[in-house]
């Protein structure tokens, strides 16, 4: 089974926010998923980047892989959180 940490999106039309969740590659986007991790809100000013970390290193260690955008937003969080 492939795990990638990736952006499920929930919110209204035209108004997007994401959850950053641990899913199986081959569940559907908004669909079904392990464990939620984190949440990312791209309209306000600057981003609103919540992601547990140590869950992060926790998956990542057990061979989770991260979608490129998702790789992004952890590095901001990282460098936040410094």
């Amino acid at each position: 089974m492939a795990v990638k940490i990736r952006l499920k999106r929930i919110g209204a039309k035209k108004q997007p926010s994401y959850r950053v969740v641990v899913a199986d590659s081959r569940s559907p986007r908004d669909g079904r998923f392990i464990e939620e991790i984190g949440f990312y809100n791209p309209l306000v000013e600057p981003a609103d980047i919540r992601i547990d970390l140590a869950k992060v290193d926790q998956w990542m260690k057990n061979g989770a892989q991260p979608t490129d955008t998702v790789r992004a937003l952890i590095n901001k969080a990282r460098q936040a959180s410094d």
